[in-house]
């Protein structure tokens, strides 16, 4: 090693400027020491606290793994595997704890603490020295001043004496505390070598031990563990690429469609309509109520569950119910300036939703799909295959026409037509149904107005006179017809059928099912809105806007009527027409309709009718008769409360257009 400077204690008495020169030199490496050795300990307890730290985080970290067993994953436990590994984990991160733990406290030990024994030991020391030397270096000043400032004139012994005294016990003071000042600053340059290297060597020692500790542990049991577990992690990241690489390769073929999938109507002019649907799912907008004329749209997330049609909002965990969907009916309506609306009408008729589809395709399945539901198909062993039969036998056993023209071409070789109750049990033709209906025959689902009507309407010069009163011609006629009995009813016309037979109620309830089929198959949804009145000799259906009869029946040839057994609003009832030869039978056709009432009321109000027409001839049955029933100011029968234009529409205020 090299010499180490020193100061002598041979020049601490004569305190030369040479002497305080070299003083200040070892003074400054001794300031610079201390600034060092505060730098150093930091960086040692930085060290400590670090490894401190690490023995804590592994205690956590051993807990932890233990956690996963109880956590309550919502995709469901985790892999049993997985568990066991971690466990075992746990037991060597314990172990490595142990030896973490053990790594700081050598480290403490031999490391930060003897740095901090030197700080406050040594240099501490040297720090107090240097101040008593000071102090002693001031006090000799001031005694050697107070020794210079004796007068030569007047001597003063005893003065004299206790001076010189002063200037002997000041300088003895200041040799001693400098020789020890020199002292220490002569030791200090062993022992901050010692100090620097000691530390390091601690802190090697007890990382050597701890390295070796650690080797012992990682025997050939963990080198087994370590190597299945790395096999494992590695078969697992071989799912996680092949996983990967099939959803990027059906992600690109996801994405290599046409922009046209994005458009919300991209295929309304060529749809591609399943209408065998038993369960529907989708976005549609339904519209509330917020005031007496004001409505908003929400847009929510609908979906078929069984008979139910649920909505559940977005965000939300579940679903609930909106509304029971047997025997409802549902039906295409206008609504405002929104395209595809539908409206759906529970069989009391105290609840109805307007909704709307995103595109056409959209609005007529939904419309099918509700039906099929309606029609209770999914309680059937294979809903599927039910709803297909269905609805393939609805387009064999009807052809829509729109005129009164009959098709008698109709092909008299097609499949025989398949029963479906509303109940959705059994869907199977019958003998009685065939004898009822002849299969393949036509269905008329409008009515035209007689061609007079059409002649005045068009007749130039204006022939026919405009009531200023609403009123027409043929209104006045009925109005005008000497009748006991006069009642109306708002109804809708849903289509008309030849039939073979009218001995029982069931020909009208096969002419409603394949009329109700029929609407369903061809999309046929809107209805316009009539008024049937019924009289003691008469059935007069009316325009309510042009107040033009559309077609009546004269109450005697109407020999079968029936309301729907579990759709109260459906009515229909079978006229006889005139005979086409002596050959021939008379013609019968059944007319199928949609009350806003009760059917039963108007089944009551014609039956009524033809007692009244059968009491007119005879006169005492007539007075009883009458006897027995109220009767209005104007000497009609009171069957029911009048249905007023008015008070219909309120009744269906959603609008003028019904579904079959």
């Amino acid at each position: 090693m090299p010499a180490v400077h020193r100061l002598l204690l041979e020049d601490a008495l004569q305190d030369s400027p040479q002497t305080r020169s070299l003083l200040s030199v070892f003074e400054e490496d001794a300031g610079t020491l201390t600034d060092y050795t505060n730098q150093l300990l930091q960086s040692l307890q930085r060290v400590f606290g670090a490894q401190n730290e690490m023995s804590l985080a592994t205690q956590q970290l051993s807990k932890q793994l233990l956690e996963y067993e109880k956590q309550n994953f919502a995709l469901g436990k985790g892999d049993e595997e997985v568990i066991s590994t971690l466990q075992s984990f746990s037991k060597v991160v314990d172990e490595l704890n142990t030896l973490h733990t053990e790594l700081a406290h050598q480290l403490a030990d031999r490391m930060v603490f003897p740095m901090i024994q030197f700080r406050e030991k040594d240099l501490t020391e040297i720090s107090t020295l240097k101040d008593i030397f000071a102090i002693a270096s001031n006090e000799h000043d001031a005694s050697m001043a107070k020794y210079s400032r004796l007068s030569k004139r007047r001597e003063n012994e005893k003065l004299k004496t206790d001076v010189v005294g002063e200037v002997a016990y000041s300088r003895r003071k200041q040799h001693q505390a400098s020789m020890q000042y020199y002292c220490a600053l002569n030791a200090l340059q062993y022992r901050k070598r010692v100090a620097m290297l000691q530390p390091m060597l601690g802190y090697t020692q007890a990382q050597v031990n701890f390295f070796k500790k650690g080797m012992d542990m990682a025997s050939k049991k963990m080198e087994s563990f370590l190597t299945s577990v790395t096999s494992m992690n590695r078969s697992i990241q071989t799912q996680l690429d092949s996983e990967a690489e099939a959803m990027r390769q059906a992600q690109r073929e996801l994405l290599s469609v046409e922009d046209s999938i994005y458009m919300p109507d991209q295929d309304a002019a060529n749809p591609l309509i399943n209408r065998n649907l038993v369960q529907k799912a989708g976005y549609l907008n339904i519209r509330n109520k917020t005031g007496l004329v004001t409505t908003t749209w929400d847009r929510l997330y609908f979906f078929t569950q069984g008979g139910n049609l649920m909505c559940q909002p977005r965000g939300a965990v579940a679903g609930g119910m909106v509304l029971d969907l047997d025997n409802s009916s549902v039906m295409g309506v206008d609504c405002e300036d929104r395209r595809y609306c539908f409206q759906i009408t529970s069989p009391d008729g105290k609840m109805c939703i307007t909704l709307q589809a995103e595109s056409k395709k959209e609005y007529e399945e939904w419309i099918c799909s509700l039906n099929n539901i309606s029609r209770q198909i999914y309680l059937t062993d294979n809903p599927k295959a039910v709803a297909i039969r269905l609805n393939q036998t609805a387009i064999q056993a009807v052809t829509p026409i729109t005129s009164f023209e009959k098709r008698h071409d109709t092909c008299a070789e097609r499949a025989k037509p398949v029963a479906a109750e509303p109940s959705g049990a059994a869907l199977q033709d019958t003998p009685d149904s065939l004898e009822m209906i002849t299969p393949g025959t036509p269905i008329q689902f409008d009515i035209m107005l007689p061609a007079s009507e059409f002649l005045d309407q068009n007749r130039a010069g204006g022939g026919r006179r405009t009531n200023p009163f609403g009123e027409s011609e043929d209104d006045y006629a009925v109005q005008s017809e000497d009748s006991l009995l006069h009642q109306m009813f708002m109804v809708r016309f849903l289509g008309s059928m030849a039939v073979r037979s009218h001995r029982s109620t069931e020909v009208i309830y096969e002419a409603m099912r394949q009329v109700l089929a029929a609407r369903a198959i061809h999309n046929i949804f809107r209805t316009a809105e009539s008024h049937l009145v019924v009289t003691s000799k008469s059935l007069h259906l009316i325009d309510p806007q042009t107040q033009v009869t559309r077609i009546s029946f004269q109450l005697r040839d109407v020999v079968q009527f029936a309301a729907h057994l579990e759709n109260r609003r459906l009515i229909g009832f079978v006229v006889e027409g005139p005979e086409i030869s002596e050959e021939m039978e008379p013609s019968l056709s059944a007319y199928v309709f949609e009350s806003n009432t009760e059917g039963e009321k108007i089944c009551y109000t014609i039956s009524l009718g033809k007692e009244l027409m059968e009491a007119e001839k005879d006169p005492e049955s007539l007075a009883l008769l009458m006897k027995s029933m109220p009767l209005t100011s104007d000497g009609k029968f009171l069957v029911l409360e009048s249905e007023t234009v008015g008070a219909a529409q309120n009744g269906a205020e959603e609008g003028l257009e019904s579904e079959a």
